[in-house]
């Protein structure tokens, strides 16, 4: 897009007081200052006409500019806007070049100097706009996290989620209008959490229990919800090391049954997505379900019968067949969605999936495994083993 270059100024809760003197020359020197009514009343009046943001901001984002052209043009921003911020809106919609952000101390440096916490051992967490369950994965004993919310509601749900977890003697710190002459720090257990506070709150928590959902592969299976239907965890690790997880790309489960491979690749890291695709409407409804319990609420559950089903889906970087291998030519959609470099795993436990696997060795190579497990249980008073079902595991890279 073509226009002037947005300068990006980042206030503080001390407003124009806590400005260095190049973000106050760049307010000074604009022709229209655009922001929110709370960041706009931060700075003094002037000459600059004052744009609130339109709503819904990001579709109006082009035409805005546009018809800013040729102004002088500053954003008012909290904080650093390259965190959590406009900032990052910005440069994504109109280009990186046309964008240029003068920072002030984010909420985590100013969070973290008041705790006394290093900066880079403590996990931030984003909650503005997102559900509270995306909390899950980072929830482990004697973790720091930083919690960022969009209102004063954040700590109650936080609070809400670690008693839930099993976590409610974890110390909850909510520090309020950090650098403003407002500022404020209640702290309290996670249990006895009751307190709504300031909007602009970064809520602190040092996380205490013993409850564990390990982030590698191969979850308990019990931490599923499910009826029967779950690749089960001995499986799910090898399953999902031949996947071979990584951030940024897209998985499909297909055959989903309770979402545990689905599920457990998002858990690899936040910017991991997958869909997982399921016939039966109640398996569906489950899988929703788990996600939100294991903490990847952002997976994309299609409601249908593959390879139908697969029509207009995300392109994926690797695809799981838990079920169906007998399909016409489901295995056959899946390797054409793939790019090179693509991988396809497929799991069968019947003689006839077997063989579609054996066929696909000998028409596209890659590695054949049988994993058989065997689980001590009860035999009267006594210990005994007991054997799974026999899982064999194809796996090819396109």
């Amino acid at each position: 897009m073509t226009g002037p270059r947005v300068v990006v100024v980042g206030v503080g809760a001390d407003g124009w007081d806590g400005l260095p003197p190049l973000s106050r020359a760049a307010v000074e020197g604009a022709d229209v200052l655009v922001g929110s009514a709370r960041q706009l009343d931060l700075v003094p009046g002037g000459v600059a006409e004052r744009r609130p943001w339109p709503s819904p901001l990001v579709p109006a984002i082009p035409g805005l500019f546009a018809e800013l052209a040729g102004r002088a043009v500053v954003v008012l921003a909290s904080g650093d806007p390259m965190l959590s911020g406009i900032g990052t809106t910005l440069a994504r919609e109109l280009g990186a070049d046309a964008v240029r952000v003068l920072p002030a101390p984010s909420s985590v440096s100013l969070a973290c100097a008041r705790l006394g916490w290093a900066v880079e051992d403590t996990q931030v967490v984003s909650l503005v706009g997102r559900p509270v369950e995306l909390l899950h994965p980072h929830v482990h004993p004697g973790r720091r996290l930083l919690v960022l919310g969009s209102d004063g509601g954040t700590p109650a749900a936080v609070a809400a989620l670690l008693t839930a977890r099993g976590y409610g003697e974890s110390v909850v710190t909510v520090l309020a209008a950090l650098g403003g002459p407002e500022e404020a720090m209640t702290t309290g257990t996670a249990a006895a959490w009751a307190d709504r506070t300031h909007p602009l709150v970064v809520t602190a928590v040092e996380c205490r229990g013993s409850a564990l959902l390990p982030t590698t592969p191969g979850l308990p299976d019990d931490a599923f919800e499910h009826d029967g239907q779950l690749t089960k965890s001995e499986v799910r690790a090898v399953t999902l090391a031949r996947l071979a997880p990584v951030p940024g790309q897209v998985l499909w489960d297909v055959g989903a049954g309770s979402g545990s491979i689905g599920i457990e690749w998002m858990r690899v890291h936040p910017s991991s997505r997958a869909v997982a695709v399921e016939p039966v409407a109640e398996r569906a409804a489950r899988i929703t379900r788990n996600a939100a319990a294991l903490g990847v609420p952002g997976l994309q559950v299609v409601h249908g019968r593959a390879p139908e089903a697969l029509a207009g889906l995300p392109a994926p970087d690797a695809v799981f067949v838990g079920g169906g291998a007998t399909t016409p030519l489901l295995l056959d959609a899946c390797w054409d969605a793939l790019a090179p470099g693509g991988r396809l795993v497929v799991n069968a436990v019947t003689v006839q999936s077997e063989a579609v696997l054996a066929d696909w060795q000998s028409r596209y190579g890659g590695a054949m495994v049988r994993l058989a497990v065997q689980r001590a249980e009860p035999v009267g008073g006594f210990l005994g083993w007991r054997a799974a079902m026999p899982v064999t595991i194809w796996s090819g890279t396109r």
